[in-house]
């Protein structure tokens, strides 16, 4: 008689907890391209510039404003050699935010092996106020 009380218990505990769950789906807006530039070296704000400085050894990724303007930067880290660039794959908002991807393109040459790197990239676009996710 217990055995059969404490596996009805059992059985009516599960089914509790089934009935609880379920299936949220979130559906994500259309992302639409936003407007931006690849901003120069020689182009970059000093500040930025020292914001790279003391983070560049490992991989970073930051938001900066300056008046209307807004900045987001992606570094990569140490790379074992020189050469490598930086492709943009998607810059893109919808109303959960800002979506910043972008993807390491390795060196075409060997022959630049020996000098260590700090590759990133700096991109410009005008100021928004939402979250933005670096993917």
């Amino acid at each position: 008689m217990w055995k059969k009380v404490c596996l009805a218990a059992l059985l009516v505990c599960l089914l509790w907890g089934l009935c609880g769950c379920r299936i949220i789906r979130i559906e994500e807006e259309e992302r639409k391209s936003l407007e931006y530039t690849v901003v120069n070296q020689q182009e970059i704000p000093e500040e930025i510039l020292s914001l790279i400085e003391e983070k560049k050894a490992g991989e970073f990724q930051m938001t900066y404003q300056s008046g209307e303007e807004m900045y987001l930067i992606k570094g990569y880290g140490r790379q074992m050699s020189g050469g490598y660039s930086i492709r943009v794959e998607e810059l893109s908002h919808s109303s959960n935010g800002i979506f910043f991807m972008t993807h390491l393109i390795g060196p075409k040459d060997d022959s630049l092996a020996g000098e260590p790197s700090y590759p990133y990239i700096v991109v410009k676009l005008a100021y928004r106020d939402e979250p933005v996710v670096f993917e």
